[in-house]
């Protein structure tokens, strides 16, 4: 799999995890499921989280090309049809995943959104999930 990290592993710019993600991802590794963190943002942001849950990340990942979701499929080593993108955002994680030609997955936003781009974007997001 591969995850976002803004409101799908954590708050936006937080550090912190949530008990129950951290149960999600023990659960995940117990099943073998391989996973990487593809994230929009700075390494300096992404790195810490990512070694704070011992995944492998990618940076500046470019979301919606699907560059950086090709660098992260390549990580997993799996083929396509054994991969999806998990994220929040449908015009980059689902968009993204789908132009790479991957399964995604669309969760909920883990907290609403401050900033003015973001809360248009969940409002045309909203109006084309109905």
């Amino acid at each position: 799999m591969i995850l976002d990290v803004d409101n799908t592993l954590t708050e936006h710019g937080s550090q912190e995890v949530d008990d129950r993600v951290l149960r999600w991802l023990g659960e995940m590794r117990a099943l073998g499921i391989r996973l990487v963190v593809l994230s929009n943002n700075r390494d300096r942001r992404v790195r810490p989280f990512a070694e704070k849950l011992g995944l492998d990340y990618i940076a500046n990942g470019m979301k919606p090309l699907p560059s950086g979701i090709r660098r992260a499929s390549a990580r997993l080593g799996a083929p396509r049809d054994g991969i999806a993108v998990v994220g929040d955002q449908v015009f980059t994680d689902v968009l993204g995943g789908n132009l790479a030609g991957l399964r995604t997955i669309l969760l909920e936003p883990i907290s609403s959104e401050k900033g003015c781009f973001l809360r248009l974007k969940r409002r045309v997001e909203k109006s084309i999930k109905q």
